[in-house]
């Protein structure tokens, strides 16, 4: 499969986990026993609301017997089974979406714009009226080409080296007359259940050096669902790779939206703490993948001369912070009822005496100077969500998740 950042950056920062240290938490000074007593509450109460969101899931939309499986997973399909999954008109969709177009009322939030010697990295966030959070990514890597960028994005073997929230990957089917392939995936993330991903994905490629990749969810027989694993059930990632004009510099943007059973506002938070760092441990992977022997060349089908105009050279300093003053458009596309978004339950807290408990908790955990960043920055984001008027969907994730692909073997997304 293929993919970026955004998605194991939303793995929660390691302060989350950290126990305070003996004689300066605990201690009447600090308040860190009350600090203590929060978090577990915290934990507590998302671990009760998730076991509740899953027995509701398994009450109301029971599974298909696997015999079913194929009609639902590879509706339309061809001989192969998966060639119509994924279409031209995702890959129009998916040109329009990565020039920021939103709809009407939705804005673009910065989340972070850095550069270092060798890449920069900037992503913004947009809470839709319907769905999980949006992220939009652009980083550019100096001395890089479009070619090895592509690679290294698609080799999910190599990425089991650096990326340690990456499990497993298998391959599941490969249409090659389409160059739609089917793909497992399964992810770690810190206090949370193994996530799995079943993701379909497509590469284009255009006569200007220009790839592009669409990645999506979807149904295989050959994998049904588990108990121990929590299946993401919308994922909706893409990028595109091209040249920045006059350097020998390439970029790589991607739009990302998936609902992995995260607090939104968690997410975020979590997102803006450890993408930078993420993104730091790919560069250095990425200058070591160029040393190493390249896997055979990734499937590619050809771009549309219809879709040929839209792939433009980016140059430099193109992208400049804006969270304010983005473009406003209506999307247009398709209609087919199983490509619209699913939509996340908003469902207010169910008692109050466990707001009340976080709320006042939270207060002196956060007036207190020794509890740690970790859970002071989780109790923000309780009380935040606490006293919104409306509550907020429990999903999303961060960003840009991951693919890669490869012919017979080991891809994945990112």
């Amino acid at each position: 499969m293929a993919g970026e950042d955004p998605l194991a950056a939303t793995a929660l920062p390691t302060e989350f986990a950290a126990i305070p240290p003996r004689g300066s938490s605990w201690g009447p000074p600090g308040g860190g026993w009350v600090a203590a007593v929060v978090f577990l509450l915290v934990l507590l109460w998302q671990g009760l609301r998730n076991l509740l969101t899953r027995r509701r899931q398994r009450l109301t939309v029971p599974l298909a017997s696997p015999d079913a499986w194929p009609a639902r997973a590879l509706d339309g399909a061809s001989s192969s089974g998966i060639s119509k999954i994924i279409s031209d008109e995702d890959l129009r969709q998916l040109i329009y979406n990565l020039e920021g177009n939103l709809n009407a009322g939705e804005r673009w939030e910065d989340v972070i714009d850095r550069k270092s010697d060798q890449f920069s990295y900037m992503a913004k966030c947009c809470r839709p009226k319907e769905g999980p959070l949006k992220y939009l990514s652009a980083t550019v890597f100096e001395n890089c080409s479009t070619e090895m960028l592509r690679d290294f994005y698609m080799d999910n073997e190599y990425r089991k080296a650096w990326d340690k929230t990456l499990v497993d990957h298998q391959q599941l089917e490969v249409d090659e007359a389409s160059g739609t392939e089917v793909g497992r995936t399964i992810k770690k993330f810190p206090l949370l259940s193994l996530r799995e991903y079943v993701l379909a994905w497509r590469v284009w490629g255009g006569s200007d050096g220009t790839f592009y990749c669409f990645i999506k969810d979807c149904e295989h027989p050959s994998t049904p669902r588990q108990k121990k694993l929590v299946r993401v059930g919308f994922f909706r990632s893409g990028w595109r790779i091209r040249k920045v004009a006059g350097t020998d510099a390439c970029e790589i943007k991607m739009v990302h939206q998936e609902d992995a059973g995260l607090n939104v506002e968690l997410a975020r938070i979590a997102f803006a703490k450890g993408i930078w760092s993420y993104i730091c441990k790919m560069n250095s992977a990425l200058r070591d993948y160029s040393l190493r022997m390249r896997p055979p060349l990734p499937m590619l089908v050809q771009v549309p001369l219809s879709l040929e105009g839209d792939t433009e050279t980016v140059t430099p300093g193109a992208y400049e912070s804006s969270s304010g003053g983005a473009v406003l458009v209506k999307q247009t596309g398709g209609d087919d009822p199983g490509e619209n978004l699913k939509l996340l339950s908003r469902k207010p807290s169910k008692t109050w005496i466990a707001k009340g408990l976080l709320l006042v908790g939270g207060i002196v955990c956060l007036s207190r100077g020794h509890s740690t960043l970790g859970t002071q920055l989780a109790v923000a984001c309780i009380l935040k969500k606490l006293m919104r008027q409306e509550g907020d969907a429990s999903s999303s994730q961060e960003g840009p998740a991951r693919l890669s692909r490869g012919r017979r073997g080991h891809r994945h997304r990112c």
